[in-house]
């Protein structure tokens, strides 16, 4: 079934390179095209394009089809080249001619785009709920091993002191600004693109306004064409927020696994969380931080993936836009499942505490050496001369402790003003209201 069916027999290695992965893909849409069928419907019924005792019976049927979706019996029929030619075929068969009556005042192209702008505005929640937890735990680590030092290196170099507190709470500080860049994506995905057909709207009178309502948007996507130039954009800064939440994930998968090496050892794991090697017996290797750090960076290029896409179009619909739903919409499982075993590995982390008894570094505290001297009245110049010279004849014998104070150093890690940045960022969406509007469509 193809809802533009004329009666033409489609050449059928040109039907198959057409549909691709669609029918596939748009099981990750299916229960959002449901609802935005169901608002679209209602919406028709006050236009007088859908009988009173007609949206009822509608109602009842889509409710039907979407809990066998969220119960997971639904498919695609072998022949149904996507999940709108899908549902509506359901309500035909069930309906008579009544189900042909729902696609009035809509496209093929504005489906899809509410049906992706839904299904983004679900799995950003998702991915904000599990950045979170992944939060919560570094936070928690962050406090419980405040006290122990840690090397601090630049260049790879033996640099300064600093402390698991500090590395533990770097990371959770960096999904602060990562939940910022999920809240724009999820405010561009929330906004209605229903109602601007193919891309230059409608004869009938649609009330846009209402289905937005319907469907929890905060807004609408107001210009019909920018409403369709809005497919690949939303996408895009969906990728965009994916990509940052991957790069703080990529970075500290790298951290565990450079510390985890014989020649850091500052820290490790219990033998049940490692892999070993088939040759070598004494192997124990970080392979779920290996798999975090690359999946995390295939993750990293899917901006430019869609960029590459999008880069020559001219506005208006083109069936290049399809390919998109492959490129991001597995990204979001894939990127949560980095994020959750992240959390639960972060927990299973055994840190060192005696790492700074290793001579090699003693270079950390010349600069704690220079700034008491310093303190007690040398220039900064001078001081940094004599330390160099205490240095270079093997003078040099620190006390290796550390007076750090300031907002956001060893001795004062302000996590508790982090936490108050990232309940500040997550109260921002407001999730609870859009999950009972979305409720009352099918109830």
């Amino acid at each position: 079934m193809k809802l533009w069916d004329k009666g033409t027999t489609v050449n059928e290695w040109i039907e198959r390179f057409t549909v691709g992965s669609d029918r596939e893909m748009d099981l990750y849409l299916a229960e959002f095209d449901v609802l935005g069928t169901i608002a679209h419907i209602t919406m028709l019924e006050t236009i007088g394009l859908i009988g009173k005792d007609e949206l009822p019976l509608l109602k009842k049927e889509l409710s039907e089809i979407y809990y066998k979706i969220k119960a997971g019996s639904f498919t695609i029929e072998e022949g149904v080249e996507d999940i709108h030619s899908q549902v509506e075929l359901m309500l035909t068969n069930k309906l008579g001619d009544l189900g042909k009556k729902v696609h009035a005042g809509r496209s093929r192209n504005d489906q899809v785009l509410v049906d992706s702008k839904l299904f983004i505005r679900s799995e950003i929640q998702k991915t904000v709920e599990s950045v979170k937890k992944l939060f919560d735990a570094l936070i928690a680590q962050s406090e419980r091993y405040k006290e122990v030092l840690l090397p601090g290196y630049t260049h790879l170099q033996v640099a300064m002191p600093s402390s698991f507190g500090l590395w533990f709470g770097a990371y959770a500080e960096s999904l602060t600004d990562d939940m910022l860049m999920l809240h724009t994506a999820y405010k561009i995905a929330n906004q209605n693109p229903l109602g601007s057909a193919a891309g230059y709207g409608s004869s009938f009178p649609l009330n846009r306004t209402l289905t937005t309502q319907l469907l929890g948007f905060e807004n609408l996507s107001y210009n019909v064409v920018y409403a369709q130039m809005g497919r690949g954009k939303t996408e895009k800064i969906a990728a965009f927020a994916m990509s940052s939440v991957a790069a703080t994930l990529s970075r500290l998968a790298m951290d565990v696994c450079l510390y985890m090496s014989q020649n850091f050892g500052f820290l490790s794991l219990p033998d049940e969380y490692t892999t070993g090697s088939s040759i070598m017996p004494h192997k124990k290797n970080p392979d779920v931080f290996e798999l975090i750090r690359a999946k995390c960076n295939k993750i990293q290029a899917l901006p430019n993936d869609i960029t590459i896409m999008l880069a020559n179009l001219p506005s208006g619909y083109f069936r290049d836009l399809q390919l998109l739903k492959e490129t991001i919409f597995p990204a979001f499982a894939e990127l949560r499942s980095c994020i959750d075993i992240a959390a639960f590995m972060m927990e299973k982390l055994i840190i060192n505490r005696n790492i700074l008894e290793d001579g090699r570094y003693k270079y950390l505290f010349s600069v704690d050496v220079l700034n008491k001297l310093v303190l007690q009245g040398t220039p900064f110049r001078d001081a940094y001369k004599i330390v160099s010279k205490n240095i270079k004849d093997g003078s040099y014998n620190p006390e290796m402790n550390v007076e750090h104070t300031h907002e956001g150093s060893i001795g004062n890690l302000c996590n508790e003003q982090i936490s108050e940045k990232m309940k500040l960022s997550f109260s921002l969406f407001n999730f609870e209201k859009t999950s009972e509007i979305l409720f009352e469509l099918v109830k």
